[in-house]
């Protein structure tokens, strides 16, 4: 695969065809300023670059990675893009401390076989929503615990297309890294109410129509031994 648009402003520059087999999905804001969504296991940094170049942006103008949870395949590119470009990290308090202690396990580090180097977070999101403002641009996240505790999905209206970055939906729930099946399936239910026209997943791709979205999530609801 090659880095895509998925829609105006938004495309996708990594993930395990596109930058490295052992990075989650990542997904580029282009919003008056250049935003991430996750960021790799930071293996494949250096084809992300090219792939952002490729899809007609400059690196250098990252100013935010946002991190939708604390597993190392999505957080681990996120400290070179500060180191690199400066970029600002924003993260839910409650996985900002598991990576913030360098915390091998509940990262899943040793799972890809990286070593994860703790890294500060600069903006720690607190509660259940918030409002992050790009230029003229908004970005809404919700706190979606469960996969692990300061999970968050994050959204943006771009036109009449609601574009919803879920993460991993479909991902096991493991008690070894403490995932909580119970707060996981009522996650699920604030992300369906979103009524998303695009889903931008961490792993099982990209989903358009609201009726595909809604299918997906349902499924995977229903994968996971829970009743609609």
């Amino acid at each position: 695969m090659k880095p895509r648009q998925i829609i105006d402003h938004v495309y996708q520059v990594g993930g395990a065809a596109i930058s490295d087999v052992r990075d989650g999905a990542i997904y580029l804001l282009e919003l008056d300023e250049l935003v991430l969504i996750d960021s790799g296991t930071g293996i494949g940094f250096d084809q992300t670059l090219s792939n952002i170049q490729l899809v007609g942006f400059d690196p250098v103008n990252i100013s935010t990675v946002i991190l939708t949870h604390c597993h190392m395949d999505h957080i681990g590119g996120a400290a070179q893009f500060r180191q690199n470009f400066g970029s600002r990290i924003i993260m839910h308090a409650l996985d900002a401390e598991i990576v913030e202690r360098g915390d091998q396990h509940m990262t899943a580090a040793w799972c890809f076989g990286v070593f994860l180097r703790s890294f500060p977070i600069d903006i720690k999101l607190h509660g259940e929503q918030g409002q992050l403002s790009f230029g003229d641009y908004k970005v809404i996240w919700i706190h979606i615990p469960g996969h692990t505790p300061g999970s968050i999905a994050v959204y943006l209206d771009v036109g009449d297309k609601r574009v919803l970055f879920g993460q991993d939906i479909s991902a096991p729930l493991l008690e070894d890294f403490k995932c909580d099946p119970i707060a996981w399936r009522n996650s699920m239910d604030k992300i369906l109410s979103l009524h998303a026209d695009i889903l931008c997943d961490g792993h099982a791709g990209v989903f358009r129509s609201k009726n595909r979205v809604k299918d997906y999530i349902e499924r995977s609801i229903v994968e996971h031994g829970f009743d609609l």
